[in-house]
């Protein structure tokens, strides 16, 4: 009596898409989450724009600024300030592209991945204590998700009426 059949399931999960639920459980755990892991940042961390830019740099390589401002789904005058802070800092190198001397080529330095490694580490350090708590499976479950995650965060979906447009 306890057990659902596929069909009941699927039924299930359509009203639940129909209503809202379960996006708003996606989304308010998925913002609740990225809170926690902000407040484990140390103090003297990267802001979430920088780590967001290093971060970039260091899974895709060197790329244009208005590439890098796209992947961010941020328009490029936005991360100006950011790019000439990091590399003030030393942080990121910016040259001309070769084949369009009119775009700028951000690249990752090397104290780029250091100062990125130290930023990430506090909160991986409170993650990997928190992750204890849950089986293997559920940690499993969550490398899923957070793949899943990544690929929707990647995604070219619309909101029909929406101004906001994927990069």
């Amino acid at each position: 009596m306890g057990e659902r059949t596929e069909h009941e399931d699927a039924e299930r999960y359509g009203s639940e898409r129909r209503d809202g639920r379960a996006s708003a459980e996606i989304r308010q755990g998925v913002i609740r989450l990225a809170r926690r892991l902000s407040a484990e940042r140390p103090a003297d961390g990267l802001s979430l724009n920088k780590s967001s830019v290093l971060g970039h740099l260091r899974r895709n390589g060197p790329m244009p600024a208005g590439a890098l401002a796209a992947a961010d789904h941020q328009q490029p005058q936005s991360l100006t300030r950011v790019f000439a802070d990091l590399e003030q800092e030393g942080l990121i190198s910016r040259t001309r592209d070769m084949h369009d001397g009119r775009q700028r080529v951000v690249q990752l330095t090397e104290a780029g991945r250091e100062a990125l490694a130290r930023d990430m580490a506090q909160r991986d350090a409170w993650l990997d204590i928190a992750l204890v708590d849950l089986t293997e499976t559920e940690r499993q479950v969550l490398l899923l998700a957070a793949r899943l995650m990544n690929r929707l965060a990647d995604s070219s979906a619309t909101v029909p009426g929406s101004t906001n447009r994927p990069h």
